[in-house]
């Protein structure tokens, strides 16, 4: 039974729970509504903290008018991208670009559900989930009291896990609607324009919880960025893969896993510098291999085997930055740099070594192999690269823009085989991402970051083997593992209110975006008509419109990689 099959049940059996509950009427007394599997969960209470929260009203409604602008821009950039992709995918089945149907098109992950998402990690997704949805729904009621309209309850979603949150304003008061049995007694919606509140009042509740979910974000990114990441540091780019069972390694106690920072009194700063030492040690010799695990270097003593001649030919391509020079010049995953300006490049130490004595600007010239090919296969390609400055925008040096490594993992004479990870790069890219917001690349960056990360590899967060390469320092060291929790919550919560916040400023009914676009097309018919009924109207079908391509465009995203294999 797979994973899958395991949650479908889980889920099947709550949702027979809340059925029987609800037919019991359980539910109904704990003032719990039902919506299939969703549950509506209501409480009156916070009502007093809400009226206290809501009295400094000027300050609140400065807040909320700087919000509809900014409503406004998360409007039209959502919008665009959406149009854009559409315009992609359409286009794609004519010249057969269509990508492959994978995970980032799976109906589950465009929820931004913690464990239902494949890209959102449970505990921390959780953690910023109810962050979101406590800073949305709240600022909307905040702001329903600043203007005097009366809050009936507050609540969470919930369908086995939290889905969602929602402040319950009174829809008579806010939009002039109430419900009431005509002389047949069948309800009929009835609208009270005495009763409803104005269009700038409206706009104010709604662009709130936005605004919120904007200001969150901007100060969880701030601190993740600032003094969290300042206050990590990579400690070396080789990790442990594999440990011979029985070797002498293995009996020390040197395990999968573990990155090597020392040997005897060498640094340790890629996977070549384990071949090179080790070489040069002769059979049967006592080294001590320092290595690290959860931040904690221990010693290991360990005898030599005999040593392992490797050829190297090469840097691997493991990643390429978008926008970056090797990007623009068409570098793929898998190719081998083989020469850079002549010089032979045998690791990634010789590539590190070269780059190191480059500046921003200066034109290289590499030969490099195809993916998948070997030098007895075919021959090299020559490519001619201008480098930019890193993205920083610090030093120098000049920026390449590609992810490197050496050809797979490596066997020593330790007995252990080892690879590595490209840490002190990566670490330095992601401290660049501030200042790369003053173009679009900036920005597409950290929206897609967790799922795309820089490379197409994603990046979840200080977790798991990723962790391993980094360490605190400063003012963290005391900290231990601990900074990397504080890191990952203020990741996610910085990652999923900013989301959100753009998500709700699309135009469409029934997001925040959706109720304040209408609102506002409603103004402009009638300015240019004069006419409030046919503005209505008019308002209503454009906003039904725009909801529809909305809904479309989303199925598109999720369905169109399908069906154009299918057909």
């Amino acid at each position: 039974m797979n994973n899958t099959t395991i949650a479908l049940t889980i889920f099947f059996l709550y949702w027979v729970i809340v059925s029987i509950l609800e037919k019991r009427g359980i539910l109904e007394k704990y003032n719990i509504s039902t919506y299939g599997p969703v549950l509506m969960i209501r409480t009156m209470r916070g009502q007093n903290l809400l009226n206290t929260l809501a009295r400094p009203k000027k300050i609140w409604r400065i807040f909320a008018n700087i919000g509809i602008p900014l409503m406004f821009v998360g409007m039209a950039a959502m919008f665009l991208i959406i149009i854009l992709s559409d315009i992609v995918l359409i286009s794609s089945p004519l010249d057969n670009t269509m990508p492959e149907p994978g995970k980032f098109h799976e109906p589950q992950n465009i929820l931004l559900i913690p464990g239902v998402n494949d890209f959102i990690p449970f505990t921390w997704g959780i953690i910023a989930l109810i962050v979101t949805l406590v800073v949305h729904e709240f600022s909307h009621a905040i702001l329903c009291r600043v203007e005097d309209i009366r809050v009936k309850s507050m609540g969470l979603l919930f369908a086995l896990v939290p889905i969602g949150g929602f402040a319950e304003p009174d829809e008579e008061e806010l939009f002039g609607v109430s419900k009431k049995k005509d002389e047949y007694g069948e309800i009929q919606t009835v609208i009270d324009p005495e009763k409803v509140a104005t269009r700038n009042q409206r706009a104010r509740i709604l662009a709130a919880g936005v605004m919120s979910n904007f200001v969150v974000a901007f100060v969880a990114f701030l601190l993740f960025f600032g003094p969290v990441l300042g206050a990590i540091e990579p400690m070396s780019d080789t990790m442990v893969v594999n440990v011979t069972p029985g070797s002498s390694a293995f009996d020390a106690g040197l395990r999968e896993g573990m990155v090597i920072t020392q040997i005897d009194n060498t640094f340790v700063q890629n996977a070549h510098d384990v071949i090179l030492y080790t070489s040069t040690v002769e059979p049967n010799s006592i080294v001590k291999v320092h290595a690290a695990k959860d931040m904690v270097i221990s010693v290991y003593e360990i005898k030599t085997g005999e040593k392992i001649e490797e050829d190297i030919i090469g840097v691997r391509v493991k990643g390429i930055v978008e926008g970056s020079p090797a990007e623009d010049a068409g570098f793929e995953i898998g190719m081998h740099m083989v020469k850079i300006d002549n010089i032979s490049m045998h690791s990634a130490e010789d590539f590190i070594f070269f780059m190191n004595s480059t500046q921003a600007g200066q034109t290289i010239y590499i030969e490099a192999l195809p993916a998948n090919q070997t030098l007895e296969q075919g021959s090299t390609v020559g490519i001619t690269i201008e480098l930019a400055q890193y993205p920083d925008k610090t030093g120098e040096k000049g920026f390449l823009g590609i992810f490197y490594g050496s050809d797979g993992v490596k066997s020593t004479s330790l007995g252990i085989s080892v690879g590595e990870f490209p840490a002190n790069t990566y670490l330095r890219l992601l401290k660049s991402i501030p200042s790369r917001l003053g173009d679009v690349t900036g920005w597409i960056i950290i929206f897609g970051l967790p799922i795309t990360g820089f490379a197409g590899e994603g990046f979840p967060g200080f977790s798991g083997t990723f962790a391993q390469f980094y360490q605190s320092v400063g003012w963290a060291e005391p900290l231990g593992i601990g900074i990397f929790w504080i890191a990952n919550t203020l990741l996610w919560i910085g990652w999923l209110n900013f989301y959100v916040g753009l998500f709700n400023c699309l135009p469409a009914v029934p997001l925040d975006g959706g109720h304040v676009f209408r609102d506002y097309t409603q103004l402009l018919i009638h300015r240019i008509t004069g006419d409030e009924t046919k503005a209505q109207r008019l308002s209503d079908s454009i906003a039904a419109t725009f909801s529809l391509v909305v809904l479309a465009s989303f199925l598109l995203m999720l369905f169109g990689p399908t069906l154009a294999k299918i057909f």
